[in-house]
């Protein structure tokens, strides 16, 4: 009983720790992250903090993991809650942009590497990786659907809507990080770029595709 109590008080600590994490990123910038002061705001000592996490970077690894988890999560109902094409692809879109502004560290951290010397393990990013699988798989969808035009089925298709999420987010963080997701000067006009996407990749009558050739998949 005493060695079951003593798990649950170590998962309770490292809990408190990740959260305080969190909070000393949103008041001081994710690149200020200090252990001495997460180790007050927990009211343990430094040293003892080691024992739950070996370093800054793996606390930075650990909340990058937990970011990604939850984005692989949110993309993932997103898309089971809709039909496949174009509207699990404009969910994805929403799904994306209102975690972002609900948890704007994550969206720093996941998005941004405002922490130089701070590369995600394998582990902490593989959620991240599932997620693109999930994109790459709506966005084929679209175009087996016949919604999209086939080179919106590549890697420049993915890369662009990469480039049309996250640069919108990029410039509503960077600008009002504290607003709603629909508040937002920026984060309001994602679905006007994401219909932007879908237009740049709209099916031609009469043509296979209508990208270049390196364009296709």
């Amino acid at each position: 009983m005493a060695v079951r109590a003593d798990g649950r008080r170590r998962v309770d600590t490292r809990r408190e720790i990740l959260d305080a994490a969190v909070e000393v990123m949103a008041e001081r910038g994710v690149a200020g992250l200090s252990l001495s002061e997460v180790a007050r705001r927990v009211g343990i000592k430094q040293p003892s903090l080691y024992k739950h996490f070996a370093s800054l970077h793996a606390v930075y690894d650990e909340v990058f993991r937990e970011g990604a988890e939850r984005q692989l999560e949110a993309v993932a109902r997103a898309v089971m809650a809709s039909e496949p094409g174009l509207p699990a692809m404009a969910a994805v879109v929403e799904a994306i942009g209102r975690l972002a502004m609900a948890n704007p560290v994550l969206a720093q951290l996941l998005s941004w590497r405002p922490v130089p010397d701070f590369t995600p393990s394998e582990e902490a990013f593989r959620p991240s990786l599932e997620m693109v699988e999930i994109v790459r798989k709506v966005l084929r969808d679209a175009v087996h659907a016949g919604q999209l035009d086939p080179a919106a089925n590549s890697d420049e298709g993915l890369a662009l809507f990469s480039i049309v999420v996250a640069g919108t987010l990029t410039q509503q963080l960077a600008n009002e990080p504290n607003v709603r997701y629909e508040d937002g000067r920026f984060s309001s006009l994602l679905p006007s770029a994401h219909a932007m996407f879908v237009q740049y990749f709209a099916p031609k009558a009469g043509e296979s595709c209508s990208r270049p050739e390196h364009s296709r998949p």
